[in-house]
């Protein structure tokens, strides 16, 4: 049995894997170390399962397309003074298989069995299907 525990997240108004990847490259200053981090409201429970090995699944246009591991969780004091939770995430965007995914808020807990699975590395930077067709063999189980 796996350790540790993903999450799965929205990435709302991102386009594609590389303008997620071009939009955390902007926040990076934001980080004292350099490295890209999501901030959210809720401190995640199971933080020590996360750590364990998780990543984020982010989920692009209806479908999760990528994931980054989970490198920590630092605590963030906002301007209102609520504490917050920034995940600290690896710069690598790992490409995954398509999987669809509907709206929800906030992220969710996500287990390493029902997580999507990497593409292989010869297809990572092969261009990406259009969302259309992407979506249409995903819905048929092809992808």
């Amino acid at each position: 049995m796996d350790n540790h525990v993903n999450l799965i997240k929205l990435s709302v108004g991102t386009e594609t894997v590389e303008s997620l990847a071009m939009w955390q490259e902007t926040r990076r200053a934001q980080t004292e170390d350099g490295l890209p981090r999501h901030v959210t409201r809720m401190w995640p429970k199971q933080e020590a399962r996360i750590l364990n090995g998780g990543s984020i699944y982010w989920v692009i246009k209806g479908s999760v397309q990528c994931r980054q591991r989970i490198l920590r969780l630092d605590e963030v004091i906002g301007q209102d003074g609520i504490r917050r939770c920034a995940i600290v995430l690896d710069p690598e965007l790992h490409r995954t298989q398509t999987a669809l995914k509907r709206p929800f808020q906030g992220w969710r807990y996500l287990e390493p069995g029902d997580s999507p699975r990497d593409l292989p590395r010869a297809r990572a930077d092969e261009d990406a299907l259009p969302d259309d067709l992407s979506r249409a063999l995903a819905e048929i189980g092809v992808l």
